[in-house]
């Protein structure tokens, strides 16, 4: 048999693979930073009563608007071009993080996090789409989870290499040097943009059969910018008006990241009467409507780990920062094998009844008794730092493998013309996750003294995840999948 060679499809996933790289860079450096601000009572945070749920706060902030940018993003990228919007993404990310490093207080600190978080999310439904486009259908799975793969690297360097870099700028910048990580990424984050606008364009192809307007193949910057620019300075608008109003009534931290969900709900009511033609097929699909909802414990656990890791293993005995940060960094690097393991798996079972679907759920299962196998250890009174490691690393693994099969078993359940969009409303609703696991797991903390309660909730909601995958009918799937063919 021969061998098939690098194709271009294989460039466009290396390439993605350093756009998610960059992107969780930038946002998991909050969560070691706010952890270091804490510790040592340095700049906002000193002498702070509830250091933990402010800290959650600003997190729930930048995912605010996050999630408020996901279906926006996807329909940006069905009109203006998935490449187009994945660039704009990157170069506003490094923008954003570099500001980041010159603020001077708490409220210009959270305005630039949200910023970060708005320019973010665009990214996700047009790389899901970019991928899926240029790649063959039998290795769309292998494909997602492959760039995926960033992810995990990204979680791990942030993880390791933020405090890394605090420690190294301690010396020549004093209290001062939770700036320098910024200054760092936002650079590499710009270096990388520079790239994927040189290296990830099309092939070119002459071939009548190949649309020039397919979404997969333009690329109109300048309309993306302006939109993006546009929906983004509302949105900036509405966050901040939240907070800053939310803390002039003096509401609680939770209270005002419910307020923050609350804008979910009314951004998808504003869009179905907007756009009903293009909406309604995204909401009405029961299956695709269970696949968003199971993505809210999924971006739930993804960030109640990637804020507050760190500070988990610290508190249960992990060490100093630079150690506990080790121990946490073993979750994230269980994904440079769970995420293209998956991935694969997902495309050996893509033509089989209930394939993809029952892979999904194993998955589920097998980490959330995970989630509960660590909470118990650690609760205990247990902290040898090799079990956390291993514990940590074999959770990570099954939860990154699941991400490329859920992805993929959504895209199967949607028409090419309309995915950017159906991953945009997928992330939008999952976000929810995000919005609230770093405030309510901080404020928990803050109430009850330890991490143990938040590492059960966090169980307990990826247990009703698994009752979500339970219920997508397979055979609605199995028929959607052979149709798509």
């Amino acid at each position: 048999m021969k061998k098939e060679g690098l194709q271009r499809y294989h460039t466009i996933w290396g390439l993605l693979f350093l756009g998610w790289f960059v992107s969780y860079v930038d946002r998991v450096a909050t969560g070691p930073i706010i952890t270091y601000m804490i510790e040592n009572e340095v700049s906002f945070f000193a002498d702070v009563a509830n250091p933990h749920g402010i800290g959650g706060l600003i997190g729930s902030l930048f995912f605010a608007g996050f999630m408020l940018m996901q279906f926006p993003g996807g329909y940006f990228g069905d009109r203006f071009g998935y490449r187009a919007i994945i660039i704009l993404s990157i170069v506003w990310a490094g923008i954003a993080t570099l500001l980041t490093g010159l603020v001077g207080g708490l409220v210009a600190f959270i305005l630039f996090r949200v910023l970060l978080g708005l320019g973010e999310g665009v990214f996700y439904s047009n790389d899901r789409s970019y991928i899926a486009y240029h790649t063959p259908p039998e290795k769309v799975g292998l494909g997602m989870g492959v760039a995926l793969t960033g992810l995990s690297v990204g979680l791990t360097a942030g993880t390791l290499g933020v405090p890394y870099l605090i420690t190294v700028a301690e010396p020549f910048m004093g209290e001062g040097a939770w700036r320098f990580p910024f200054f760092v990424t936002g650079t590499i984050t710009l270096i990388i943009a520079l790239l994927l606008f040189k290296y990830m364009k099309p092939k070119n192809d002459s071939s009548a059969s190949v649309d020039l307007t397919s979404p997969g193949i333009k690329a109109q910057f300048g309309k993306g910018l302006l939109y993006m620019s546009m929906y983004s300075a509302v949105f900036l608008v509405i966050v901040m008006g939240i907070y800053y109003f939310s803390v002039k009534l003096g509401l609680s931290s939770i209270a005002i990241a419910v307020i923050l969900v609350a804008l979910c709900p009314l951004l998808i009511l504003y869009l179905y009467t907007t756009k009903k033609s293009e909406i309604k097929p995204l909401i009405a699909n029961k299956n695709l409507f269970l696949l968003y909802l199971f993505f809210i414990p999924i971006m739930w656990h993804l960030w109640f780990y990637g804020f507050w890791s760190v500070s988990i293993v610290k508190d249960f005995g992990g060490g100093a920062l630079m150690a506990a940060a080790l121990i946490a960094s073993f979750n994230g690097l269980a994904g440079i094998i769970g995420f293209p393991l998956g991935g694969k798996i997902s495309d050996i079972v893509a033509n089989r009844p209930n394939g993809r679907r029952n892979v999904l759920a194993v998955l589920t299962a097998v980490l959330t008794v995970t989630i509960f196998i660590f909470a118990v250890y650690v609760m205990m009174g247990n902290n040898n730092p090799i079990v956390m490691s291993i514990i940590l690393f074999v959770s990570g693994l099954f939860f990154f493998a699941l991400q490329p099969v859920a992805h993929a078993l959504a895209s199967d359940l949607t028409p090419e013309k309309s995915r950017g969009s159906m991953f945009g409303m997928l992330n939008l609703i999952g976000e929810i996750g995000a919005v609230l696991s770093p405030v309510v797991s901080g404020v928990i903390r803050d109430n009850t003294g330890s991490w143990g309660l938040p590492l059960l909730l966090d169980g307990a909601l990826m247990a009703a995840g698994l009752v979500l995958v339970l219920a997508i009918s397979s055979k609605a799937v199995r028929k959607n999948v052979v149709s798509l063919a």
